[in-house]
């Protein structure tokens, strides 16, 4: 195969995939429905999540609130591969892992410090509008705590 074939194969593997990535329901603007959600008390709220197509990562930009209600912000980088990539600006976790579960649903697993804090099901109603996020947290005593926060798209 001559080598111009090759690279055009190549670009256009690449294309789809950040086509298909783009295409995902998961991308977007998220607003938090406080009235649809539930939080255990002193839980961390995010008010708006943006999920948004870098290269051909993924990024995630979380905004809201935390126990005391001053601001919070953090942000993740990476696929929804299930590997673990950094992230920055909270305190609670270190890394976060995304895995597609299907065209819907990811897994999410955040950690601190190699050890599980937190994990989850996130996953976009079929109509796309709404987005639903399940969690177990472990507090700093390491009792877990489940939440549910829904979300509506922007």
């Amino acid at each position: 195969m001559k080598p111009k074939m090759i690279l055009f194969g190549l670009g256009i593997l690449f294309a789809s995939a950040v086509v298909c990535a783009a295409q995902s329901p998961h991308m977007g603007t998220w607003k938090l429905n406080e009235a649809k959600s539930k939080f255990p008390k002193g839980a961390t709220k995010n008010h708006t999540v943006v999920y948004e197509m870098v290269g051909d990562d993924v990024k995630v930009t979380v905004d809201g609130t935390d126990a005391t209600g001053g601001a919070i912000h953090n942000e993740w980088t990476g696929k929804f591969d299930g590997k673990s990539y950094a992230v920055t600006g909270d305190p609670s976790h270190d890394m976060r892992s995304y895995r597609k579960i299907n065209t819907r649903t990811l897994s999410i697993r955040n950690t601190q410090g190699g050890k599980l804090v937190a994990n989850g099901t996130i996953t976009v109603s079929r109509d796309g509008k709404t987005r639903t996020v399940v969690t177990r947290t472990r507090n700093a005593k390491g009792v877990w705590a489940s939440s549910t926060g829904v979300y509506d798209k922007q």
